[in-house]
């Protein structure tokens, strides 16, 4: 029996109301937005924002679009900025700590009708969300990818980066990473070299910070990643052995500082990080004034300003360090991680599972003698580009003042071509709007 169209709009209305009230209840799977947007308010409005920063994801992963806020706050204050949500939940938090305006949008339809009355020209992205393609659609935007950190990890390049109109990236090594582990994809004219704009405040910060009466060496691993051949973390097979050998020489004091995302695929990597925090936690201090202890600041500048010698995984840390001109000791996994060669990778001491107990010895050498120092340092501009404090974020601010240019120039470029069109045929213009031809 075919259901009437009353009783067909009947339960239409009972699954929408059903819907949002396990979304404001929270009930909803890890990962998935709530989707309570703004958009009957946001409906028939325009707005005043240039940028657009596109961030769809639930609050756990706050932490990839966090380390950005100084920049864009820089950004906004020469060219208006919105961070355009799809949970409340994460829009809240926003608000809260990014000092930028914040829309909550949960339909394409709204963010369709409000950018149609707006003069928005750049869309800016820290992460490859599926959701990303509701803004990927417009086409009288120009898209850039920047990510939340820059490694010799495999999976820094990425397909999904051909998305993308351009590519922010840190320096000339991941253009160079770029052009060789991706096929098809010119990295040249797509990559846009700004540099690390989070280490500009970090570098000033480890200036004013005095060096204590031991060394600190900061323990900094990466999470257990999202695959086997990205599982890059050493909590598990490396982090107490690492952390109670330094702790027993008495020479130095430790900082620990998980990543935030440790222990959600693997529950040996929580259970690992749950017994370095409390170890360390009852751990005698190695000197008067000194402690042992875990960092879990959403800012990793404090950790980087008081620490004399890094040890992490392969993972954006170690190239973010090399801003610091300190040295650093990287970890092996275990695992079935692909580890590509680099420069820096062959450069930076190893340490696998296997020899973590002559982890003491690789630290007293590497702060008594620094073999390495030279090269170190001239890797530095390779990754990094202009480490000088400020010189980052202005690069950053001028490079999407460019991709801004740009996109007007398409933009005027595919109207005069629209209007030659019309006159050559005596016919009335294509009428089809800039998002539906797109930019070529």
């Amino acid at each position: 029996m075919h259901a009437t169209p009353r009783g067909a709009t009947l339960r239409r209305r009972l699954r929408s109301a059903g819907g949002r009230v396990i979304r404001r209840l929270g009930l909803l799977p890890g990962g998935m937005p709530d989707r309570l947007g703004e958009d009957a308010a946001l409906l028939g409005t325009s707005w005043p924002y240039e940028v657009i920063v596109y961030f769809a994801d639930t609050p756990e992963a706050l932490y990839q679009i966090e380390q950005w806020y100084d920049t864009f706050r820089a950004l906004d204050a020469e060219h208006r900025v919105v961070v355009v949500a799809q949970d409340s939940r994460t829009a809240r938090a926003l608000r809260r700590d990014s000092g930028l305006d914040v829309r909550t949008v949960a339909h394409y339809t709204t963010l369709d009708d409000v950018l149609g009355r707006s003069a928005t020209k750049l869309a800016l992205y820290v992460n490859h969300n599926p959701e990303n393609f509701s803004c990927l659609r417009f086409g009288d935007l120009v898209h850039a990818s920047l990510m939340h950190g820059d490694s010799d990890k495999l999976v820094t390049v990425s397909n999904q980066t051909k998305a993308y109109d351009f590519s922010f990236v840190a320096g000339q090594a991941a253009v160079e990473r770029m052009a060789r582990f991706s096929t098809l994809y010119d990295a040249h004219a797509r990559c846009v070299p700004v540099g690390r704009p989070q280490l500009d405040d970090q570098l000033r910060l480890r200036a004013d910070t005095p060096r204590g009466p031991l060394p600190t060496v900061l323990y900094a691993p990466t999470w257990e990643g999202g695959q086997p051949s990205a599982e890059y973390g050493t909590v598990a097979t490396h982090g107490l052995a690492v952390v109670r050998a330094l702790v027993s020489s008495g020479r130095y004091r430790v900082l620990y500082r998980p990543h935030p995302l440790t222990g959600v695929r693997d529950a040996a990597y929580g259970d690992a990080d749950a017994a370095i925090r409390d170890y360390l936690a009852s751990a005698p201090a190695p000197a008067e004034g000194l402690a042992h202890g875990t960092d879990t600041h959403r800012d990793v500048g404090p950790a980087f300003a008081a620490a004399d010698l890094l040890v992490c995984d392969v993972s954006g840390v170690a190239m973010d360090w090399l801003a610091t001109g300190a040295p650093l000791v990287v970890t092996r996994p275990s695992t079935e991680a692909v580890i590509a060669t680099s420069p820096l990778l062959e450069l930076a001491p190893a340490l696998p599972a296997g020899a973590v107990d002559a982890v003491v010895a690789l630290v007293d050498r590497e702060l008594g003698e620094d073999p390495t120092r030279d090269e170190r340092l001239r890797l530095r501009e390779h990754y990094l580009g202009d480490t000088t404090p400020g010189a980052s974020t202005r690069r950053f601010i001028d490079a999407c003042e460019r991709l801004m240019a740009v996109r007007d120039g398409e933009i005027a470029r595919i109207a005069e071509e629209r209007a030659g069109g019309a006159a050559t045929s005596g016919g009335p213009a294509d009428r089809s709007t800039d998002k539906e031809r797109g930019m070529r």
